[in-house]
């Protein structure tokens, strides 16, 4: 970990503790003790292991939208390359950081730096339509406390949701017309050599037409022969975010109070729409202060700062750990360079 990360790291940790401060500090009364006598620790560990069991499925839908393209990567390495990818999204702001690390962990694997692109990008696809469509259910089933929600809270759902139907309409245009957007690509890159002239950008540009290429022929593969690895990678979102959500309940649960299936399933989905705005690193606070006053809606204030702790411990704390554990795995690997089960046989047929 270089210092910029080390930086970063510091940061991200120091803004969520502090948030996480001034919950306790407002919430914890005599009551909290009280409801703490019936904390219920199998509970949380079920929860820990479910927050666990989530990332293979991510790490099987990375495997099944590499197979699409004919590449064959090995789930033990892609469930590393996904741990790692969670350090580095949890301290870069709106988890930017983690499509690079999957990136090039699919490129080291032997993918082609368009295809892995593309499969980086089809996982955000399938996590915009499959939290949408989680959205529209959530509020169907509890439209009046839909209603009762902050307006901020609406507002930040909102933009959210606008960035992400931009992104599948900005992908179906890159299906649809491919020549048209690696123009636009093209001449960007060309702007910004001449803006910040470097070497880096010179290179960037040398490589962009072939990539560019190999990107949009990726993405055109997923919607025609490869539509096969976009269900089963779909059926994997899915049970991905359900599994993050039902943490939640489960932590509920073990604090002694109702679990809360649907209106926590509702929360979830919007704390995590609105942890997308590129606004601090890792969203930490953002996701705090949004937890707090979603779930002072449904159980006692005297425990949701206890609840906001052990929420953030597992989706976000666990992730800088296993995050760290797993970027030094990888980099072991690429050291000795010894080849494992990740590292793969790529087919020769080139997805066109």
């Amino acid at each position: 970990m270089d210092r910029t990360q080390r930086r970063w790291a510091w940061l991200s940790i120091g803004f969520s503790l502090v948030v996480l401060g001034v919950v306790l500090y407002l919430t914890v009364d005599r009551e909290t003790l009280e409801l703490l006598l019936d904390f219920n620790p199998v509970y949380l560990l079920l929860a820990l292991l479910l927050r666990t069991f989530s990332l293979v499925f991510w790490a099987y839908r990375m495997t099944e939208l590499s197979k699409a393209l004919h590449y064959r990567v090995g789930a033990g390495y892609a469930f590393l390359v996904v741990t790692a990818n969670l350090f580095a999204g949890a301290i870069t702001p709106g988890q930017a950081g983690g499509e690079p690390v999957r990136i090039h962990g699919l490129y080291r694997a032997g993918l082609k730096i368009g295809d892995a692109t593309a499969v980086a990008l089809m996982e955000r696809v399938l996590d915009g339509v499959v939290l949408s469509l989680m959205g529209v259910v959530a509020m169907i089933a509890l439209g009046p406390l839909w209603l009762s929600l902050p307006p901020w809270i609406i507002a930040g759902m909102g933009a959210a949701w606008i960035i992400m139907v931009g992104l599948i309409l900005l992908l179906a245009l890159a299906v649809r017309r491919p020549a048209r957007v690696k123009s636009i690509v093209m001449r960007v890159l060309v702007w910004a050599e001449r803006r910040f002239p470097g070497e880096r950008i010179r290179k960037m540009i040398a490589g962009a037409e072939r990539e560019t290429d190999a990107l949009f022929a990726g993405l055109v593969f997923f919607t025609t022969q490869g539509r096969r690895g976009l269900v089963t990678g779909g059926i994997c979102t899915a049970l991905f975010w359900s599994s993050e959500f039902f943490v939640a309940s489960l932590i509920l649960i073990a604090l002694g109070q109702a679990p809360f299936v649907a209106e926590s399933f509702l929360f979830q989905l919007i704390i995590a729409i609105v942890s997308l705005a590129p606004l601090t690193p890792g969203s930490s606070g953002i996701a705090e202060i949004a937890a707090a006053s979603l779930y002072a809606l449904i159980v006692p204030s005297s425990i949701v700062g206890v609840f906001v702790l052990l929420w953030r411990a597992l989706l976000y704390y666990y992730n800088i750990v296993v995050g760290v554990i797993g970027s030094l795995c990888v980099v072991r690997r690429e050291i000795l360079r010894v080849p494992c089960e990740a590292e793969p046989e790529q087919v020769v047929i080139e997805p066109k």
